[in-house]
């Protein structure tokens, strides 16, 4: 998984700045919210079509997601509840991206293939999530899968800033279902 392999290599510089952070006090669970906040805006942006914007809003979102985590650790204020809320934001973030992009297409006339793919992306997205969180509540750890959360915001931020809206959610849709069906795949070999 590619988003494995790039916490790995970006482990040290988020320790590093989450120890600046951790010195103003600011709280995990805030980085969280703002996160969150920068989502929505980006999801304000791209219902008007302003895609470079919904993108940058995205980008700096993303490095907040990136963030709370590293600052929990780094003020020793891991919580379960925490992780909870993170979890839980970061399907709220994508869900308000994706509604912004739906609202602007569906009031395109040549928007109805970009519906259909908004709306395959966000089964995909719930299904890839629900995948894993149901076989680990099973017992089963369930970290395999090509396209993870970060993946599908690179692929997505790329196809807003370079104008192929529609490449994009064409792989995030496909690349989606198909980790869902990686993730079943898994589960059943494991069981």
């Amino acid at each position: 998984m590619i988003s494995e392999r790039v916490r790995e290599r970006t482990r040290d510089w988020l320790t590093s700045v989450a120890s600046v952070l951790a010195r103003t006090g600011i709280s995990p669970d805030f980085l969280t919210l703002l996160g969150f906040a920068f989502s929505a805006v980006a999801g304000g942006f791209l219902a008007r079509g302003a895609f470079a914007a919904g993108a940058g809003m995205l980008i700096l979102g993303s490095l907040l997601d990136a963030l709370d985590g590293s600052l929990a650790r780094a003020m020793g204020r891991t919580s379960t509840f925490g992780a909870f809320l993170d979890s839980t934001l970061d399907r709220f973030s994508e869900a308000v991206v994706y509604l912004g992009l739906l609202f602007y297409f569906s009031g395109q006339p040549e928007g109805r293939l970009e519906v259909m793919l908004i709306y395959a992306t966000i089964v995909g997205s719930l299904m890839v999530s629900y995948t894993r969180a149901r076989a680990e509540g099973l017992g089963i750890d369930c970290r395999v899968g090509l396209f993870t959360r970060m993946e599908r915001l690179v692929v997505l931020i790329l196809g807003l800033l370079v104008g192929r809206v529609r490449a994009a959610l064409w792989i995030v849709a496909l690349g989606s279902l198909l980790t869902a069906l990686q993730r079943m795949w898994h589960v059943w070999r494991k069981t």
